[in-house]
């Protein structure tokens, strides 16, 4: 995702001049030819991470665009005072984002891990929350991200991510993407696990569960109109996120639902666990220890919709 971004980064900058990147002292050479195309508007800001959301938030009071780029938890929980006072309580658009999001950098340990982002962020006024599905997704929210005239928090992956799109899909925020349709079981997915929510909805379609998978990839606004449907319709929803269960595209929802009356639909809650990951291991091996592997997705999803599909469904 990461040399997606600056790709479309160049692009970005050589349409529209006020576009600045401001870098918390990481992708020096992912940025290279930006920086050879546009040196004017390239900050280093070093380690000072709360400074370079502070100078992001000057620099859009006098009308240009900046867009800040470090490891997920060092641009939101490290900084997370100036986000909330220099940048949203002025309203002023600048597009943070965070690379390495979840467990991407899980090989770190935990003081790279960002489980908590979305659910601080969420909870900001004026804040736009948007969690990409893969590469192509990437692209699309920063182009959404700079019609809106304010801040804006990208979440998304390191490297190598699988592409679920053809090309730039049809983007809006506050909008889901269907990827698939079905009858039985919808899987809202958030962010990079999007590719591991497509496997395991084809799990659950060998064990005759008809699954629609959408990439609902902005927590803040959520898609009500898509929710209020997907309640209405299924018999389980699923949020899956690579966060923490409580506090992110699940604990919207949840707090979604709680102002609406009883809905046909039992939601699922799948994330990370409450819990510090003290292990060591990449990637993999913390997904497989919080349960976000297609096949522990799958049978999350299958024992609840088990337990509450009618009889005649199930055969």
């Amino acid at each position: 995702m990461r040399n997606e971004f600056a790709a479309e980064l160049s692009e970005i900058a050589a349409e529209d001049d006020r576009v600045v990147l401001l870098s918390g002292d990481i992708g020096n050479r992912l940025f290279d030819k930006y920086k050879a195309r546009f040196p004017e508007r390239f900050y280093n800001c070093g380690v000072a991470e709360a400074n370079m959301m502070s100078v992001a938030a000057g620099m859009a009071m006098c009308g240009l665009r900046p867009i800040t780029y470090t490891i997920t938890p060092f641009t939101t929980t490290r900084c997370f005072e100036q986000i909330r006072v220099d940048v949203c309580y002025h309203n002023v658009p600048v597009i943070i984002v965070g690379v390495g999001a979840g467990l991407s950098y899980a090989g770190n340990g935990a003081t790279h891990h960002s489980c908590e982002d979305i659910a601080l962020l969420r909870m900001l006024p004026n804040m736009t929350v948007i969690c990409a599905g893969d590469a192509w997704e990437v692209r699309a929210a920063m182009r959404a991200c700079l019609q809106q005239n304010g801040p804006a928090y990208i979440r998304m992956g390191k490297k190598g991510e699988p592409l679920v799109h053809q090309g730039m899909p049809d983007f809006e925020i506050g909008k889901g993407i269907v990827m698939r349709r079905g009858s039985d079981v919808c899987l809202l997915s958030t962010g990079n696990l999007l590719p591991n929510v497509l496997q395991a909805a084809d799990e659950l379609n060998k064990q005759g569960v008809s699954v629609q998978v959408v990439s609902f990839h902005t927590v803040k606004p959520l898609d009500r109109e898509l929710l209020a449907q997907a309640f209405s319709q299924f018999w389980v929803v699923a949020t899956v996120e690579e966060h923490s269960i409580m506090g992110g595209l699940g604990g919207a929802v949840a707090e979604w639902l709680s102002d609406r009356d009883h809905q046909k639909a039992r939601l699922l809650r799948i994330g990370v666990a409450d819990n510090f990951l003290h292990a060591a291991g990449e990637q993999e091996y913390a997904r497989e220890y919080f349960g976000l592997t297609p096949e522990a997705i799958a049978d999350k999803t299958f024992e609840m919709y088990r337990a509450i599909a009618p009889q005649q469904v199930k055969a």
